[in-house]
């Protein structure tokens, strides 16, 4: 089976396509309180960052994460409509969490990427230590809660302790 080769308009096509993002009601309840209000679906609307807008933010931002991460969101998200003083004023995890969607939207993070997160997250560290420990398979930790993980976690940590 040969490979068809893409039209100019083909490769372009995705450039216009608008996401409609979810954003978790527990990073926009206030004080850690969520009422029925802040608990409905709230949602902003993603456009993909262009080649060019990756080389704008690149120039404009140098080596300052913090100011990348603004210039990301204020070129992807298109409603609503966002200064930079607005990012600026928002929770450090709303912008984590619209930055992750806007390199996803944008095909900037690759599976190998999500993979290494997974590998360095905390709960993954604590699988490995407890397969080490107890000589667990893959199976048997799969049928683990995360109470049970944390609990096994913590008896670990006091039996060395007390040795």
């Amino acid at each position: 089976m040969s490979a068809l080769v893409l039209s100019a308009e083909e490769l372009l096509a995705g450039a216009d396509v608008t996401y409609d993002v979810e954003i978790p009601a527990a990073l926009l309840a206030a004080n850690g309180k969520s009422d029925a209000a802040a608990s409905a679906p709230r949602r902003v609307r993603l456009r993909p960052l262009t080649l060019r807008d990756v080389q704008l933010i690149a120039k404009a931002a140098r080596d300052d994460d913090v100011l990348t991460s603004v210039l990301m969101i204020q070129r992807a998200v298109i409603e609503p409509a966002l200064k930079e003083k607005d990012i600026a004023a928002m929770r450090s995890g709303v912008v984590r969490f619209l930055v992750d969607q806007v390199n996803r939207v944008s095909g900037l993070t690759s599976d190998a990427d999500t993979q290494r997160d997974l590998a360095e997250s905390p709960f993954m560290r604590a699988m490995v230590i407890l397969a080490q420990e107890f000589g667990w398979t893959p199976d048997q930790m799969r049928t683990l809660t995360l109470a049970q993980v944390v609990g096994f976690l913590e008896g670990l940590q006091r039996a060395r302790g007390n040795r």
